[in-house]
């Protein structure tokens, strides 16, 4: 378990990452993301609201995590392939003086993340937020997130040390 304090606009948020195949509490995954892979390589998206990042989003209604995580990576980065759970990070607002229950996410939330192994690469149409999709060596990473901190550097450690 790794906890980190990140800046997400004006507020401070307690991130921690839990290493699990356990979901946590459905009614409050905020959003799913995918860690995915083609070969060795790492697929970026240049998105047109975040600049580059893993792709991801929210999960919708009477959706499960896995079915966020495959829609999301095909909407973003017009790919497919097998994936299955890392983990997931728990977003904390308890110490945040932002925070409060008018808030569109809840005071303690979850983003989970999958690790997906490519098998099919469509075209890319950049029909979605997505302006852009590019593979990269992962340890470049830090080229392309201009937000990447401890905790998401864990998950890539897990996703590329965990190649099932």
């Amino acid at each position: 378990m790794t906890t980190s304090y990140v800046n997400w606009g004006t507020s401070t948020v307690k991130l921690t990452w839990h290493s699990t195949q356990e979901l946590p509490d459905i009614a409050n995954v905020t959003s799913v993301h995918g860690v995915c892979f083609y070969e060795d390589s790492l697929m970026v998206i240049d998105l047109a609201n975040r600049g580059w990042d893993l792709p991801g989003g929210h999960i919708e209604a009477h959706e499960s995590p896995l079915d966020c995580c495959k829609r999301e990576v095909m909407e973003e980065g017009y790919v497919e392939g097998d994936c299955h759970q890392l983990g997931y990070i728990e977003v904390d607002h308890t110490e945040n003086p932002g925070w409060d229950h008018k808030s569109p996410y809840p005071k303690v939330g979850y983003q989970v993340f999958y690790r997906m192994q490519i098998h099919y690469l469509h075209p890319f149409k950049a029909e979605h937020e997505s302006r852009k999709r590019q593979f990269i060596n992962p340890i470049e990473i830090n080229d392309y997130a201009h937000n990447w901190h401890d905790v998401y550097q864990h998950i890539l450690a897990d996703a590329t040390s965990d190649k099932n």
